[in-house]
């Protein structure tokens, strides 16, 4: 047995094995991973040609929202995009989302149960099992249940289906086409994210809400054409309603301090608030699991309750985004909001619990910025010395809000932003959402998009880190001090010695094999010098059937260990830079595993390295 000199050898014809195949005379080298290459061109060009579609959906499911509604509360026909609650209809008012709820439940029952709830959820399930692989039926019955259960006085938002619909239309291409799945869940979150930008004209905020909650990464090869998807959404929106604020705001002065500290703690109370919101819609959720009837008649009996709300509170029924332009705008008085925002949340968490379909991003704007704004006026009437704008109390509450029930943190605050167009307002987003996200996580294990599908055993990550074994190199992991067989040996010769026990390297798991020169010829385990039936004179060279797998120095851990996974094995042998023969160390499983010492040691171990004598002089 022998540890090779490790000096440079020069490049020498290899003396092929016997039992080599001559066409894997050349070494196995890992593929490095690029962030960009041609494929992500091929991927932008579909997400940019799904977003044209996704666009066109979104003023469809506006249209036949406003249809139903008219339908519905006003007996005429048209598309009109108009709110329920100016209707003359009465008591008949709480019939209305009980026959919403009745079809809804039908559509689910002999449908799909799938378009029950804000599918978001159901959306990220799909990501993280299912290699985001949506059912077809989901692009049209998604949007056709909602326009049914909005357009009959749902408190919901029309972004949730169309989020949900967009996102199936991308999954519906990546399974037509011939793409990965990495490829093919890109796609779900360039629909889902051109589908939000298309209804709130933010095409920021849906790039970074399709990172918080459907890729679950940010890489070069997802976010553009995430990106550009976002882009032409937002460009087919400007064509078809112009650049107008989504909630337009008049002009919001720069916070003073003491207000800017006051908006933070606003933002700190909202993310308390926000756990009791989640927990309140899954308690109700629970209590609809425990009746003693067929889930199909649970939205019809959501619709009582919201009908019976919407009767003395009209406000509470449809999409409600005028109601936030309105309490963003301070045209609503101190009772009109404390209402909106009880009201609303009794109305949404009912109808969300009982699994009708619809969506949570205008619900929670809307009970947070109502929950602002009372907030707001109070300060201002009674403590006007800390200087609080009411209006911009209702902002940042509306963004802590849905800051602190899903933890999409910068979408929250770049989501406020450009539906208001108001530049002071970021600052106060910031440290709202900032707090909100800290007491939320601090209070809540899930949050309001994950605890359905954390119930179903669905573990979803929550954080996205650099990849660790990506920033080191090989040559830092490996071992230098390689155990080589000679190919002349003989394998009664190895055999010998592995049982011996005297020699602690016997005890491998695997030898890289070299000829005369101490070049590499390949790799045996103890599984092939044990397992093969061959005469015991014969040299070990006869055993070797394959290419060496090998690696550069200069290949990262992260290269390193896909190529150990695509070819099988437990160990490569590092090769020189220059001469892929010349072996200058072995990397293994174990020395994979102990690169992330350093990780858990930079993560756990606090360490004080000031005052302390004794690392002074280290």
């Amino acid at each position: 047995m022998s540890e090779p000199q490790l000096e440079p050898h020069s490049r020498a014809a290899l003396p092929l094995a016997p039992s080599l195949d001559p066409t894997l005379a050349a070494a196995q080298m890992p593929r490095q991973f690029r962030p960009l290459d041609r494929r992500v061109l091929w991927i932008s060009a579909l997400g940019m040609s799904l977003a044209v579609g996704v666009a066109c959906v979104a003023q469809l499911l506006t249209a036949l929202i406003g249809l139903v509604t008219n339908l519905a509360f006003y007996g005429r026909w048209s598309t009109a995009f108009v709110s329920p609650a100016g209707n003359h209809l009465g008591l008949w008012v709480i019939v209305v989302p009980v026959i919403g709820g009745l079809v809804v439940g039908v559509m689910a029952r002999w449908g799909s149960r799938a378009i029950r709830g804000h599918g978001i959820p159901e959306a990220m399930e799909q990501v993280l099992l299912n290699q985001s692989r949506i059912p077809p039926r989901i692009t049209w019955l998604k949007p056709v249940s909602s326009a049914v259960a909005i357009g009959t006085g749902g408190p919901f938002g029309a972004e949730g289906p169309i989020i949900a619909t967009g996102g199936a239309l991308g999954s519906l291409i990546g399974q037509w086409l011939h793409v990965t799945a990495d490829e093919r869940k890109t796609l779900l979150a360039a629909g889902a994210a051109a589908g939000m930008a298309a209804v709130f004209c933010a095409p920021v905020s849906a790039v970074l809400l399709a990172i918080e909650l459907l890729l679950f990464e940010r890489r070069a090869r997802s976010l553009i054409p995430v990106a550009l998807a976002t882009v032409v959404a937002t460009g087919v929106r400007l064509a078809f309603e112009g650049g107008d604020a989504m909630f337009p705001l008049p002009g919001l002065a720069a916070p003073e301090p003491m207000a800017l500290a006051v908006y933070t703690l606003l933002g700190a109370l909202v993310g308390a608030v926000s756990v009791g919101v989640t927990k309140l819609t899954y308690a109700i959720e629970d209590g609809f699991e425990k009746l003693p009837i067929h889930w199909m008649w649970w939205p019809a009996l959501g619709g009582v309750a919201v009908g019976v709300i919407g009767y003395f509170m009209p406000l509470t029924l449809g999409v409600g985004y005028a109601n936030i332009a309105s309490v963003l705008a301070g045209q609503l008085g101190l009772g009109a909001m404390l209402s909106l925002c009880l009201f609303k949340l009794l109305s949404w968490s009912i109808a969300l619990g009982s699994g009708t379909s619809g969506g949570t991003l205008a619900p929670l704007f809307t009970i947070g910025s109502a929950l602002g704004g009372v907030c707001g006026v109070a300060l201002v009437t009674w403590a006007p010395w800390l200087h609080v704008d009411a209006r911009m109390a209702a902002l940042v509450c509306m963004a802590a809000m849905f800051a602190g029930a899903s933890r999409a943190f910068l979408a929250s605050v770049v989501f406020a932003f450009e539906t208001t167009q108001q530049p002071h307002g970021l600052l106060p987003l910031l440290g709202a959402c900032a707090a909100a996200y800290l007491v939320s996580g601090l209070m809540m294990r899930h949050t309001i998009m994950t605890e359905k599908i954390a119930r179903r055993g669905v573990r979803v990550p929550s954080e996205y880190v650099a990849d660790h074994l990506d920033r080191l190199l090989v040559s830092e992991a490996c071992s230098r001090a390689v155990v080589t067989l000679s190919a002349t040996q003989s394998v009664a010769e190895v055999r010998q010695w592995m049982q011996s026990g005297v020699d602690a390297k016997a005890r491998h798991q695997g030898y890289p094999v070299v000829d005369e020169a101490q070049r590499l010829l390949g790799v045996l385990t103890r599984r092939d010098l044990w397992g093969t039936e061959i005469p015991d004179t014969a040299s070990i060279q006869r055993l070797i059937r394959r290419a060496p797998i090998v690696v550069h120095p200069t290949h990262t851990l992260r290269d390193a260990a896909d190529h150990m996974v695509e070819a099988d094995v437990g160990r490569l042998v590092v090769v020189s830079d220059t001469d892929d023969r010349h072996i200058v160390g072995i990397l293994t499983r174990g020395d994979l595993l102990a690169a992330h010492a350093s990780r858990l040691h930079e993560a756990r171990k606090a360490v004080r390295h000031f005052g302390n004598r004794l690392q002074r002089e280290a």
